[in-house]
């Protein structure tokens, strides 16, 4: 992988010396929630009002957390915003927030709920941990105390996290990780640097990262590659946008790229596209849930390898360069045309036989595709797209396919298919420039990086 021209702070959080046999394997959940929120985010509420619209939302959790616990599940992840939503700006968040300290002060608050002021969700989530005698990941707001005459300090004196917290089997705070990568969140701050979270267990070694952070080198890759974690912990607020960036698509691909486990745990809200839960091993999903009918959440369970680097079935590495010298490409259509994706300009050329071999081209990439079609509708379109270059409105990410890849389907779906992708990232052409952008980003139809490089799009 390309190693990121930026640098990352490190949080490694180490439990006490385990006592036990490593585990082969662990049964993981995940919750999808519908989550409870307030009627309205312009003006603040009270501190005892925020209190009770969480615990509103713990309620939920709670009986998930209860059942995957009766199902014998080890560690279970809810979603990004799951206690109050989203949509606020930094004043009338503020009350959501709690202090929660570095997990190195070894602390179990639902023993010692006082030691560190008024946290009660934070004791609530331990006695959960701790009662049920699993492990949980939550996701909750942070506050830190800043001095006024730092400039970066902004003007309440309050840093505020999107921030990630574990608690152990015994309730014990293990992690905390406060989310680097802000989309559309002008009612948190960036930490200074990526942190690159890490725990260990009897059943393998974790990292964490929330939602955005999946698009980007730092702390996504580099958990995999410098801190060499089995399974990633992913709590996420996902709207689904087709052709390219559906939750179940991209979370999938993302645990069979790069070749661990991922517990993505999706926040369910069908006004705004957001469903997509799942349990996703490197060599296929294990269970995953999406459901655009009905608000209702959905607890997933399912048997996951504590270290699939040592599983018999960890998928065999391709030399991909190898194969590449043997692609020879396909005669390039004149009948190209152009056409926009998420502001991203393509070349596309359709699909108009029933079989064929064709190739689109845009700069010095290429894709190359051979295609045969069973049925195809009156009313069915399907194009083949490429795009290189740095993408949509914020032309920060860089996307290409690298010329050692390639998409092979042999035994064919059951159903048509909506979209094909075929995409990669040069995360060294990206504009690392933080301030000004990331936190207070325009909402928009698209989550930030579509990058299509094989796709074939059907228009229902």
């Amino acid at each position: 992988m390309i190693t990121s021209s930026f640098q990352a702070s490190v949080a490694v959080f180490a439990l006490v010396t385990l006592h036990v046999s490593a585990l082969d394997t662990f049964l993981a959940a995940v919750y999808e929630h519908a989550v409870l929120r307030p009627k309205g985010t312009e003006t603040p509420v009270s501190r005892d009002d925020a209190l009770l619209l969480r615990n509103k939302n713990i309620d939920v959790l709670e009986k998930a957390i209860k059942q995957a616990a009766e199902q014998g599940a080890q560690i279970i992840v809810t979603p990004e915003d799951a206690l109050y939503g989203w949509k606020f700006t930094r004043e009338t968040i503020f009350p959501y927030l709690e202090d929660i300290p570095d997990p190195q002060v070894d602390w179990i608050p639902c023993q010692d709920p006082q030691r560190f002021g008024h946290t009660p969700i934070q004791t609530r989530l331990s006695c959960l941990a701790k009662n049920n005698s699993i492990y949980v990941l939550a996701n909750i707001g942070d506050k830190k105390r800043c001095n006024s005459q730092d400039s970066t300090c902004p003007p309440n004196g309050y840093y505020q996290y999107n921030t990630n917290v574990v608690y152990d089997a015994k309730g014990q705070l293990v992690a905390r990780y406060h989310k680097y990568h802000l989309y559309s969140e002008p009612q948190f701050d960036a930490p200074e640097k990526p942190e690159l979270v890490t725990f260990d267990t009897t059943f393998g070694r974790f990292g964490i990262f929330t939602c955005f952070d999946i698009l980007f080198h730092d702390p996504a890759v580099a958990l995999v590659k410098d801190f060499h974690v089995d399974t990633i912990l992913y709590p996420t607020a996902w709207m689904n946008v087709l052709p390219l960036l559906t939750a179940i698509e991209f979370h999938s691909a993302w645990a069979m790229g790069m070749r661990v486990n991922l517990l993505a745990a999706n926040i369910h809200h069908v006004q705004q596209n957001m469903t997509g839960s799942g349990i996703y091993a490197p060599h296929s999903p294990r269970v995953y849930h999406y459901d655009m009918e009905t608000d209702s959440g959905r607890l997933l369970v399912s048997e996951v390898d504590s270290r699939p680097r040592t599983s018999p079935a960890y998928p065999t590495a391709v030399d991909w360069s190898a194969y590449a010298t043997t692609i020879k490409p396909f005669p390039v259509r004149k009948n190209t045309f152009s056409g926009f994706i998420s502001r991203d300009a393509f070349n596309f050329t359709a699909l108009f036989e029933n079989a064929g071999n064709l190739t689109v081209c845009h700069r010095d990439l290429c894709c190359h595709l051979s295609y045969r079609m069973l049925r195809k509708e009156e009313n069915e379109v399907y194009v083949l797209g490429a795009f290189t270059g740095l993408h949509g409105r914020r032309r920060r990410e860089y996307w290409q396919v690298l010329k050692d890849g390639r998409l092979v389907n042999k035994n064919g779906p059951s159903e048509p298919i909506l979209t094909l992708s075929l995409f990669g990232r040069w995360y060294t052409k990206d504009s690392h420039s933080i301030s000004g952008g990331i936190s207070n980003l325009e909402t928009t139809n698209l989550l930030i990086a579509t990058f299509l490089m094989i796709i074939a799009l059907q228009i229902l």
